[in-house]
């Protein structure tokens, strides 16, 4: 037996904040997640605040609900958009085409063509086929060039191999740019998402300053634009610096890089705006052990991989949760509801939660406001999508 390993509230909210979340969630049928805007304001203040250099481009894909988006529209964010549904809603708010860029690099024609026929004039891409596709249906428009980076097995969640190219590919990709009539404007990465070496910005960045001096002093492009990406930490189990800390150190590599003049910065805060606001609320449905002689429980919750927790896949993200029992701990697996033994959220890892913990109890998963609405199937088993609501 050990110590219950309920999350120390005060190491994710204030008192103020979690009571009035709490408050909210008592009495709704679970499972829901409940976000707190009051502080996505206050994290994108700190955001801008620790970046005063870069614009912000909200990463829609973390949770696209009308609240966030309006209040991020309202403080000046960009909108960093992945299809022509997430277009919709940001333009269904009135964004126009100037503060949106087309961060995928996977797309189809007619929907580059849509996105430049409502205004959009900045894309991403990282093959010669998609940056053809570009040209014929955006033409002149502003494309920047995602490359492959390292460092990503450090990231909780990494971004690796699917996106972006080699840096030489990257620099043949810019100069066709040019020849096609477009006009080659920058270079992105993106460390892996909940990345906890702040090293991994200043090796994506030596390789960005290579593609600039190479294109510069070989071929006479003048590259403007640096997109870091996003990869800020939100605060799960697994602790990490401070985000003032990530600012101080990738300011210091991006001097070092460009020196004092440096080109237009992008960054693509999801996770690290949105996760710190939501508390996720479950009910446990059944408790039970798989032997009399068993070391372990399994806690079964009416909420799991296919329901918000995709996350939990591999054990990569480690959500804190919180009961209101406390006392002596017991190691147990962490499963959803579903008849699907892939629903299993925490079984290697376990989480020694309270010995008085019940069928019918609440647990509270902390720090899950992003990618859980958004990864929650439609009916899987014939459970609706998971419930959101903004406080």
């Amino acid at each position: 037996m050990t110590e219950s390993a309920n999350a120390n509230i005060a190491d994710y909210y204030d008192a103020e904040t979690f009571k009035r979340i709490k408050t909210f969630a008592d009495g709704k049928e679970t499972p829901f997640v409940v976000i707190d805007t009051a502080t996505i304001d206050r994290q994108y203040n700190e955001l801008v605040e620790g970046f005063p250099y870069a614009k912000v481009y909200y990463a829609v894909k973390a949770n696209p609900a009308q609240p966030i988006l309006t209040m991020l529209r309202d403080k000046g964010a960009s909108f960093d958009i992945a299809s022509v549904y997430e277009l919709d809603k940001v333009l269904a708010l009135g964004v126009t085409g100037d503060r949106i860029s087309y961060g995928n690099t996977i797309k189809k024609s007619k929907d580059i063509r849509t996105f430049y026929e409502k205004g959009v004039r900045m894309f991403a891409t990282d093959s010669e086929a998609d940056l053809r596709n570009i040209a014929k249906a955006a033409p002149g428009s502003r494309v920047y060039v995602r490359i492959l980076t390292e460092g990503t097995l450090t990231a909780d969640w990494p971004l690796s191999r699917k996106f972006g190219c080699q840096t030489d590919m990257a620099m043949d990709l810019l100069i066709l740019a040019r020849d096609l009539g477009l006009v080659p404007y920058g270079v992105s990465f993106h460390v892996g998402s909940q990345q906890r070496e702040i090293g991994a910005w200043d090796a994506a960045l030596s390789k960005v300053k290579v593609i600039f001096e190479r294109l510069r002093e070989e071929d006479g492009i003048e590259l403007k634009m640096i997109n870091m990406g996003g990869g800020f930490p939100a605060n799960y189990i697994t602790r990490t610096n401070e985000l003032k800390v990530y600012a101080e150190e990738i300011a210091r590599f991006l001097h070092e890089d460009f020196g004092a003049d440096l080109p237009e910065i992008i960054i693509e805060p999801g996770r690290s705006l949105i996760s710190n606001a939501g508390v996720l609320v479950s009910e446990v449905v059944l408790i039970s052990r798989k032997s009399r002689t068993a070391l372990h429980r399994w806690v079964f919750t009416d909420v799991g991989k296919f329901s918000g927790l995709i996350e939990t896949l591999d054990e990569a993200i480690k959500f804190p949760i919180w009961t209101d029992k406390v006392g002596e701990g017991e190691d147990c697996v962490i499963a959803g509801p579903t008849c699907d033994s892939a629903d299993i959220m925490y079984e290697h890892h376990k989480y020694p939660l309270p010995l008085n913990l019940a069928i019918g109890d609440r647990m509270y998963w902390l720090s899950t406001g992003a990618y859980t609405t958004t990864y929650s199937a439609v009916e899987f088993n014939g459970f609706p999508p998971l419930k959101d609501y903004y406080i």
